[in-house]
């Protein structure tokens, strides 16, 4: 009875573990990466839409980044946009593209980055107790009811304890990757 209640839920699980991914693809580490910019979000034409659906990106170079919107009518918002994201960099508009060039990082800045990291694989860990709390109660309530045995309950647990030291372990690995990108010089 709790297997099938733990797997509908291990959907929730992998979509921490994705959105720590996409929010660890969004830190600057140095190098020129689309992922850097291709969410930020640009008003087009009074809707606000992902860079990556208005326009191409391209890494030229390995410290630049080029925005070349589908329409040029939105290019001053891209520029905009991408100014005041929270990547800290100022592109310049050459009338049909946008170039964002990556400065080296400071050695203070890396380190902000890193805290950064570490806040966001905890978000993620909170996210996995979130779930594991959500199927232990719903756990609680088959137990009350008559559905499982204390047995069982204790099994569920420890299946629970399993899958989330997994999840957390891949949260662990993907922070550790990201902080040895940034500190690399």
């Amino acid at each position: 009875m709790y297997d099938k209640l733990i797997s509908e839920k291990k959907p929730d699980f992998e979509k921490a573990i994705e959105h720590l991914k996409i929010e660890m693809s969004g830190l600057r580490t140095g190098r020129a990466s689309t992922a850097l910019v291709e969410n930020i979000m640009v008003d087009s034409y009074g809707t606000k839409t992902p860079l990556k659906n208005v326009a191409s990106i391209t890494v030229p170079e390995p410290r630049s980044i080029s925005i070349q919107p589908w329409d040029k009518g939105i290019l001053s918002a891209v520029e905009k946009a991408v100014a005041a994201s929270s990547l800290g960099i100022q592109p310049v508009n050459d009338g049909n593209n946008i170039r964002v060039n990556l400065p080296t990082l400071t050695e203070e800045r890396r380190k902000e980055l890193t805290k950064k990291v570490k806040q966001q694989a905890e978000s993620a860990r909170v996210r996995l107790r979130n779930v594991r709390e959500e199927i232990w109660r719903e756990v609680g309530k088959l137990e009350k009811d008559g559905k499982v045995t204390e047995d069982q309950k204790f099994d569920a647990q420890k299946e629970l304890k399993e899958i989330v030291e997994k999840y957390n372990e891949q949260i662990k690995e993907i922070s550790e990757a990201k902080e040895k990108e940034i500190m690399t010089v």
